[in-house]
């Protein structure tokens, strides 16, 4: 291409993405307008009107190309030519719609609008009738698809991963993990306006084995037993200040709490099925839940937020 016809071709292109650019934001911005007052059929009128001067403003931008682009040598080419351009590029712009919808990142609002008429450039590209100027275009078009489809959203996620360990980790004085009891592991996580609950259970389905544990903000300057005792309960304190609370249930079964200041918190641990050495072990072994320990609550979606 000799640099008379490649200068001719530059300005081409920049005429369409920049009339587009002006066009088609306010079309759209007409459209939701008139939706948004009257329903879809106040839409009608706009879209009728709309589009086929938007088609018009296209075609006027194959003018000044006619020596190097054969589709627009005549006026009926160069409508022809702008209603496939206006349709490939308006493919182009609802695709973009549709991943910005999924939370792909594409600039500040200026950038947005800028990008609206290059679907319509890269479009119009396709129809020069030069090698490089269409492999341009195509590389444009896979680094779209790329961006929009693969890198954008995963950049979105992890945007969002990493908001939700921000979220997370506002209540890190609570945030403890005690190591999981042999056959048991972490099944679920909660975080609420003042605590944070985890469950364990048994790692086979087919056995039940449960432990429940509770960090809160301290409700009593040291845990002590209630005055008024519960019938079947048992509550006793010992000199370390370690509350144990057995409560009795028909059939045999107890349940035994165990509850302690660790830090600025006070943790709770509950089983019927852990003995009291085995919950005391659990206790123990508390410590602040790490990144990798939260991000894989996160990854498996065992953690929820009640704080919400």
């Amino acid at each position: 291409m000799t640099s008379g016809r490649g200068t001719l071709t530059a300005l081409h292109l920049f005429l369409v993405w920049a009339t587009m650019t002006a066009a088609v934001p306010m079309l759209g911005f007409g459209l939701l307008v008139a939706g948004w007052g009257g329903g879809v059929d106040a839409t009608v009128p706009i879209f009728a009107l709309g589009v086929p001067l938007t088609v018009g403003l296209l075609a006027t931008t194959g003018i000044p190309a006619r020596a190097v682009l054969p589709l627009c040598g005549s006026v009926p080419q160069r409508l022809g030519w702008a209603v496939l351009v206006f349709v490939l590029g308006t493919l182009g712009v609802l695709a973009g719609l549709a991943a910005y919808s999924g939370d792909v990142d594409l600039g500040s609002a200026g950038t947005r609008i800028a990008l609206t008429g290059a679907p319509y450039a890269v479009a119009a590209a396709f129809f020069v009738p030069s090698r490089w100027v269409r492999l341009g275009a195509m590389a444009m078009l896979l680094a779209g698809v790329a961006y929009g489809g693969f890198i954008g959203p995963a950049q979105s996620q992890q945007r969002q991963h990493e908001a939700e360990v921000t979220r997370y980790r506002e209540k890190s004085e609570l945030l403890y993990l005690g190591a999981a009891p042999p056959g048991m592991r972490a099944s679920r996580a909660e975080v609420g306006p003042a605590y944070f609950h985890v469950e364990y259970r048994s790692v086979q389905q087919d056995e039940y084995a449960y432990v429940d544990l509770t960090v809160r903000s301290p409700l009593t300057p040291a845990p002590r037993c209630p005055e008024l005792a519960e019938k079947n309960v048992t509550c006793t304190v010992d000199g370390h200040s370690e509350m144990r609370t057995v409560r009795d249930f028909p059939g045999g079964i107890r349940a035994v709490t165990l509850t302690r200041r660790h830090r600025d918190a006070e943790v709770e641990g509950t089983s019927q099925t852990l003995d009291e050495p085995g919950l005391r072990r659990l206790l123990n072994t508390l410590h602040p839940l790490s990144n990798t320990e939260l991000e894989k609550l996160i990854r498996e979606k065992k953690i929820i937020d009640h704080r919400l």
